[in-house]
């Protein structure tokens, strides 16, 4: 699903939470454009929709908080895969720093999140939602979040972690350093390790699924052919004199402010017609291409 900005057109693509990509262009097959929303509405919740949100590189420690209980997280069906995980990174972090520090593409002043890694274990935990902090996550705000938008919120997101695979954003995580990109010693290629769960729980997951992950992330667990006539990928592009470009560094935020509207909106979509409803009902303009090789629908 793809969302663009430009001018002087309006709508998704004038819209200011919609602006950049990073998924390949498809074979455009309808737009829709939409009017402005209104205030004053009601909420309703977004049961069947599942959103999956690419972590950030950059986190919060929590100060004070209960340690980490692995087998309390999410999506149980992923236990084994994190502890591995977990006990592979352990292991890196505890011997040569170097290594680590490689291994992990961490910078000079970074060198301290190797020690912190080991001791995952023993590290307070926040609401994963709170632990991450970047530009998506700031854009999000979902710090002031109605208590029922924030329940949508804890309900409908999943959000992809090298470490974790995927967990919710109630789930209490300590701050960690994992890139999705990461092949840890021991195990390989994180895209290798996840691929297997997080597709199988993909597949078996019956909403409709709208994928905000970066590339590193979607490796991790691409939707299956199963799921792809369901699911749809946003890509958020800036349109100008008839030419659409990426602007990467509004493209976190402006997926960051499409999950605050969809959490927020008083509509509820059930399948990808009723998505681009919800949209338009919120003020964006949206293309729909056609999906290709049986991969998800893409939203311009």
């Amino acid at each position: 699903m793809a969302l663009s900005r430009g001018s002087p057109r309006v709508g998704v693509t004038h819209h200011p939470a919609l602006w950049s990509p990073d998924f390949p262009r498809h074979r455009s097959a309808a737009i829709t454009r939409l009017a402005r929303p209104t205030s004053g509405y009601r909420f309703a919740s977004l049961r069947a929709v599942l959103i999956v949100l690419p972590p950030s590189e950059g986190k919060s420690a929590p100060d004070t908080g209960p340690v980490l209980d692995v087998a309390g997280l999410s999506f149980p069906a992923l236990e084994t895969t994190r502890r591995t995980v977990l006990r592979a990174l352990r292991t890196l972090c505890a011997g040569d720093l170097d290594a680590a520090v490689t291994t992990l593409g961490l910078g000079p002043t970074q060198h301290g999140e190797v020690g912190a890694n080991t001791r995952l274990a023993k590290e307070p935990c926040a609401p994963a939602i709170e632990v991450y902090t970047g530009v998506l996550y700031e854009a999000l705000d979902a710090a002031s979040l109605s208590a029922a938008a924030r329940r949508r919120l804890d309900e409908q997101v999943a959000i992809a972690s090298g470490l974790w695979g995927l967990v919710r954003p109630a789930d209490l995580i300590p701050s960690y350093r994992l890139s999705g990109s990461v092949t840890l010693p021991g195990i390989g290629p994180l895209a290798s390790v996840w691929r297997p769960d997080i597709c199988a729980l993909l597949a078996a997951t019956p909403d409709l699924l709208i994928d905000m992950r970066s590339g590193a992330y979607v490796a991790l667990g691409p939707v299956p052919e199963s799921a792809s006539g369901r699911a749809v990928t946003i890509r958020v592009v800036n349109e100008r004199n008839g030419k659409r470009s990426v602007i990467s560094h509004n493209n976190k935020a402006t997926k960051g402010r499409l999950v605050r509207t969809l959490v927020t909106s008083r509509r509820r979509p059930r399948d990808i017609p009723s998505l681009m409803d919800v949209l338009r009902s919120e003020g964006y303009e949206v293309e729909l291409s056609s999906p290709v090789r049986a991969e998800p629908a893409v939203l311009d």
